[in-house]
């Protein structure tokens, strides 16, 4: 196919002209990039820290490289066997430094070669819309270049944890989500403020680690999720030694020379050596230059399916800063999607913004898949029943308890879980699932099949999981349901 976009100009009146140009280096925004240079657009990545961002160093490999070990550990535990074989304990150091070769100690050298062998350019330093079409970007040294898009410019720079309003907690230097999984070494004492993933995932980290811990959680765990799985994930964590505070809160926090002093809701003071806030994220949108086109300064970014802008014929937002679901995998599902649209539309194409077009992100509505990797593992894809009742559908909510699965069985001595699968009883297909138990992560594609493609429960009879595999959950399920209606004589 013959490339129709120009090369990037090296001298213009407006500076450095690319056909797109994207801020933010992350996951993200490399998937927006390499789909359109596939697409024979010139494009430039602006990015002011390391290029593959916050999934690649802060957030999603070293956090579940620091749940790994703990769990093949405790799997090895859980099968008679291979628990008289294991006697040792954690290797905290061995686990640290095979942290630290997921994110190749925090340096970017081979993210940089792969942008370099798929042909997007990188410039570093700090972007600024100055106005339509045009970004400033100010590098290191405090030199200002100024690069124009011919076609479009899409915002890919993420989120940030977000501090709560807590008396004294932003002058006190809590961890967020980047120290704690950066650390290079273990507190003797964590505090943990929040009960959503990022908090419970590090509370069982941490305690694996040997970390005194103590979660403070406003109301309980895991909201959003069924209510089974806060609750089974806080027993879990108890038992592994976490001090779970419930309904509680600091209401002061302060740093001594002795550690971390919280005062909390219920009138009593914790002393720690460090707190972490995982209570959130913030969009990184407050130093973009928003403004200067009519945006809000620091604000989430809205769009349309096509991941464009409502009001511009030439802005994008993709990932975390859309606030459609701050998940790695659905931004770069975002990104594709906003890759080919940029391509599509810069040879004059109209594109079709229906749900299922060809160029459009409509999973992130309603069939977003996400696990939670805390022991036991919490796998969820669409809605939950409260979300679906919400929502307006007539609905069946199917349990079935995973232990009593043959593969389950097989897999650990004593195997406990729990599955959930919401039904639209109108349509007979699955709106959600929900599975709860060691290693449920592999089990959530298929649901999220399921979902996405609105499969009748009818076909899925047919779909017959293998013997003796954990999948055969799904027959469980199915039968639980109700056999499908029979038809002819």
């Amino acid at each position: 196919m013959e490339s129709q976009a120009e090369a990037p100009d090296q001298q213009s009146s407006a500076g450095q002209v690319y056909d797109l140009i994207v801020i933010g280096g992350g996951a993200v925004g490399e998937n927006a990039a390499d789909r359109a240079v596939q697409g024979g657009l010139s494009v430039v990545i602006v990015e002011a820290e390391l290029v593959g961002g916050e999934c690649s160093y802060w957030a999603c490999m070293p956090s579940k490289a620091l749940l790994r070990s703990a769990q093949a550990l405790r799997a090895a535990h859980g099968v008679s066997g291979a628990a008289q074989a294991v006697t040792g304990e954690l290797d905290v150091d061995a686990v640290l430094s095979r942290r630290d070769s997921f994110t190749s100690g925090w340096k970017d050298e081979g993210q940089v070669s792969w942008l370099e062998g798929a042909g997007i350019e990188l410039l570093r330093g700090h972007a600024r819309i100055t106005g339509p079409r045009q970004v400033s970007v100010t590098s290191a040294d405090g030199g200002v270049q100024t690069l124009t898009a011919r076609h479009a410019v899409a915002i890919a720079s993420g989120s940030a944890a977000a501090i709560p309003p807590v008396t004294g907690l932003h002058e006190s230097h809590p961890w967020t989500s980047r120290e704690a999984t950066s650390a290079q070494q273990v507190p003797g004492r964590l505090a943990i403020i929040g009960g959503g993933v990022v908090a419970v995932e590090m509370a069982t980290a941490y305690a694996s680690l040997g970390s005194e811990v103590t979660l403070l959680a406003r109301s309980g765990l895991l909201g959003g999720m069924e209510p089974f799985a806060g609750e089974l994930v806080g027993e879990s964590l108890q038992a592994q030694g976490v001090s779970l505070r419930l309904n509680t809160s600091p209401v002061s926090v302060a740093r001594t020379r002795e550690g971390v002093r919280l005062e909390t809701s219920a009138g009593d003071a914790l002393h720690v050596d460090e707190a972490l806030a995982a209570t959130g994220r913030t969009p990184r949108t407050g130093d973009l230059g928003l403004e200067s086109i009519g945006l809000e300064s620091g604000s989430w970014i809205p769009t349309d399916d096509t991941m464009r802008v409502p009001g511009f014929d030439w802005l994008y937002a993709l990932g975390d800063v859309t606030h459609r679901a701050l998940l790695t995998h659905q931004g770069k599902y975002q990104a594709r999607a906003a890759g080919d649209v940029i391509v599509a539309r810069a040879r004059g194409a109209q594109i079709d913004d229906a749900p299922w077009g060809a160029h459009v992100a409509t999973a992130d509505h309603a069939a977003v898949p996400q696990v939670t990797f805390t022991d036991p593992e919490v796998a969820t894809v669409g809605l939950t029943a409260a979300e679906a009742r919400e929502a307006g559908y007539e609905i069946r909510v199917v349990d079935r308890e995973l232990g009593d699965v043959a593969g389950a069985a097989l897999y650990a001595d004593g195997y406990s879980g729990r599955a959930r699968m919401i039904v639209d009883e109108q349509r007979r297909v699955i709106l959600g699932m929900t599975f709860l138990g060691p290693d449920v992560a592999e089990l959530l594609h298929a649901a999220t099949i399921a979902v996405s493609a609105e499969v009748p429960l009818d076909r899925l009879w047919h779909a017959v999981p293998a013997y003796p595999t954990i999948s055969e959950v799904w027959l469980r399920l199915l039968e639980a349901y109700g056999r499908p209606a029979r038809t002819g004589t």
